[in-house]
């Protein structure tokens, strides 16, 4: 049994994986501010703590709270918004985890606590690598949301070669599942099972044959209980404490669509948008490094997942549903 600090705990990801490390049998602390995640998204068994990851009040909780593991999910995830306000994507995603860093070290428990970080799969690369991307390919983030995930993954490199944190980044491919937010261009998935369940028609921008490698998040969850495990070497440069989590496979949008409406026995239109500028035109992510360091491989298929998921959205339609005068 572990003592775990999940951050971001009540959002998509972090729930899962708060659920994940309870049902191991560890003990769980949730820090969310709530600015994106849900409380009901807390599972039960976890203390919560709504707090702001550049506050002092969270760094008072990592410098007394004794954790063993801490896996870092909290973050300004939005790529329009890093792109529209990138000082505020830096103060969450780069000074809200040297805040968290920070407090670890004055804890004394920095080489006693592994690190576990949400980096970016796709966005971490950017086009122009050979695909499947390995985790050594060349980094040429796009976004300030990118350099932003790019940067903090140097920063734990130094932590690691410097002062001995036994830090690791998870490079997550497009996580999708239940609880997923559909509201943000990372929601692909759930925008869609929106639009099937209200019978309306997908939009698809650009000619629908841009490909990204879709993960289940009950998988990424598997991934990062995994990595909870494994203690890198001190001496281990930024790829070297990364891995790939994702599948290893690459699907188009319309594939997408297409296979979400087979899960979902439903069809409807699809309709065209024009493409948006700077939108990455692949994406697919090689899982080895995965596979061999951390015993892990995805075990949902991508149709097995859309089903899981669209049953999950439509019942919580049904259940939200107004009541018949």
């Amino acid at each position: 049994m572990k003592r775990i600090l999940v951050t971001g705990g009540a959002g998509f990801i972090g729930s899962h994986v708060a659920d994940r490390m309870l049902a191991e049998g560890h003990r769980v602390a949730v820090v969310d501010d709530l600015s994106n995640g849900r409380r009901e998204n807390v599972p039960a068994g976890a203390e919560f703590h709504e707090l702001d990851i550049r506050s002092p009040e969270a760094a008072a909780l990592v410098r007394g709270g004794g954790f063993e593991v801490i896996v870092h999910l909290a973050a300004q995830m939005d790529v329009r918004k890093s792109v529209a306000d990138p000082v505020f994507d830096a103060q969450v995603n780069i000074a809200g985890t040297l805040n968290l860093l920070e407090a670890l070290r004055a804890s004394g428990r920095l080489t006693a606590t592994r690190f576990l970080f949400a980096s970016t799969g796709g966005a971490i690369y950017g086009d122009g690598v050979p695909l499947p991307a390995v985790e050594h390919a060349r980094k040429e983030p796009d976004s300030p949301y990118a350099v932003a995930k790019h940067s903090v993954e140097q920063y734990l490199s130094y932590y690691g070669r410097i002062h001995g944190l036994p830090a690791l980044a998870l490079r997550f491919a497009n996580v999708y599942g239940p609880r997923q937010d559909p509201h943000g261009e990372a929601g692909v998935v759930a925008i869609f099972c929106g639009r099937v369940l209200a019978g309306a028609p997908l939009t698809v921008f650009g000619d629908g044959n841009q490909t990204r490698d879709y993960v289940y998040v009950g998988d990424v969850a598997a991934a990062v209980a995994a990595a909870a495990h494994l203690t890198p070497s001190k001496s281990a440069g930024m790829d070297a404490r990364a891995f790939n989590v994702g599948t290893g496979v690459e699907t188009s949008v319309l594939d997408l669509a297409s296979a979400l409406m087979r899960a979902a026995g439903r069809t409807v239109p699809i309709e065209f948008a024009p493409a948006r500028a700077g939108e990455q035109l692949r994406s697919v992510l090689a899982i080895d490094k995965a596979a061999a360091d951390l015993g892990w491989r995805p075990t949902v298929s991508l149709g097995q997942g859309l089903a899981e998921t669209y049953a999950w959205f439509a019942q919580r339609s049904s259940t939200s549903a107004p009541t018949p005068a």
